[in-house]
């Protein structure tokens, strides 16, 4: 059976706290081997002093962008943009949020947030004597789809796919593509208990002990899909651009 709660106890993280202490302090003795601890960024951003003074929150968004794929501009004027960030993730803003954090400044996502993950995971190891895993997470939307959900942007201990390629299905059949990936479905299941405003930034998930492993398992950095390998690996201005330049050069080349 699968559980999962909020864990309550921490208190308003700032930089230069050892989030793992806080989370230590909070979570004992309720522990316990198999768990997994799924960890809002936010948090860890804080910890880690990623906060910028930054009344210009494009500047900062133009910082953390390696290519942008797509760009919207509302009746109002508002600008909202899909890019690729240093992270390889893609999504609004890269991740660069003004909520939850004094005005005047925005929340940079974590460094390296696969090393965060493995850090908070050896270290509640070492102070409780649990083997746990701990997921860091954040909120994306999805293509195609209204809303957004929580996913995995680091994992520490924790295997990120539950690969059942080659197994059968309940009628026998091979399953050929079938590899959830199980990091996003327990950092979406977390998000469930954590809410967004209710100052519950982290969740323990039970039940699923099979999927803490050693802490050079592949982080959540193996979750991103090679451009190679995507079949969308361009996003709307990227295309728009590809589009105008091979018809401008068709024209040009026209006797």
């Amino acid at each position: 059976m699968l559980q999962v709660w909020p864990l309550e106890g921490i208190p308003e993280v700032r930089p230069g706290d050892d989030l793992t202490a806080l989370i230590a302090d909070a979570a004992c003795p309720a522990l316990a081997d198999g768990d997994i601890l799924v960890v809002t960024s936010k948090i860890v951003s804080k910890a880690e002093g990623r906060i910028l003074h930054a009344d210009d929150r494009d500047a900062a968004i133009d910082a953390e962008t390696v290519r942008v794929v797509a760009s919207r501009t509302s009746p109002s004027g508002h600008v909202t943009r899909i890019v690729e960030s240093r992270l390889g993730i893609i999504a609004a803003a890269a991740g660069v949020d003004a909520s939850n954090t004094p005005h005047g400044t925005v929340l940079l996502l974590p460094e390296d947030p696969d090393a965060s993950a493995r850090a908070l995971a050896a270290g509640l190891r070492e102070r409780l004597g649990v083997r746990v895993g701990v997921i860091v997470s954040d909120t994306m939307g999805r293509a195609w789809r209204e809303g957004q959900t929580d996913a995995a942007i680091g994992a520490g201990g924790v295997r990120v796919f539950e690969d059942l390629r080659g197994q059968t299905d309940a009628e026998g059949r091979p399953l050929v593509v079938t590899m959830p990936c199980v990091a996003d479905e327990l950092a979406s299941a977390a998000d469930l208990v954590k809410r967004k405003a209710a100052r519950l930034p982290i969740a323990v998930v039970r039940g699923r002990a099979e999927l803490v492993g050693d802490l050079d398992l592949p982080g959540a950095r193996s979750i991103i899909r090679p451009a190679e390998r995507d079949l969308f690996h361009t996003g709307s201005a990227e295309s728009y651009a590809e589009g105008f330049a091979a018809g401008a050069a068709s024209v040009s080349a026209r006797p």
